[in-house]
């Protein structure tokens, strides 16, 4: 599972994941501090999600690959500490656990 989070996304990174997430661009997130990406298998990928939203104050997307059936990214909107907070949250599981 790899993560990376990106602070101030521009707005071509913002269009790119907006037209990539499961919900499509009908509920186009803006206005955002940060987002975190985690790519991974997609038992991962739920289980991220859960974690996530749980831990803290964000809210998740699943972004879709080359096949729209397979979700292999997941973007986690909100400001930089809970983005952080979110991402450094999921890592401890990962690490401690076997997922």
């Amino acid at each position: 599972m790899d993560c990376r989070i990106i602070k101030s996304p521009s707005e071509g990174t913002m269009a790119i994941l907006n037209r990539r997430k499961g919900s499509g661009i009908r509920d186009k997130i803006d206005n955002i501090d940060a987002v975190g990406l985690v790519q991974g298998r997609l038992i991962e990928m739920v289980v991220a999600s859960d974690i996530a939203e749980k831990a803290v104050g964000v809210t998740t997307e699943d972004i879709r690959g080359s096949c729209p059936q397979n979700m292999i990214m997941l973007a986690i909107f909100g400001d930089t500490a809970s983005v952080t907070s979110a991402i450094e949250e999921i890592k401890k599981t990962w690490e401690t656990e076997q997922w």
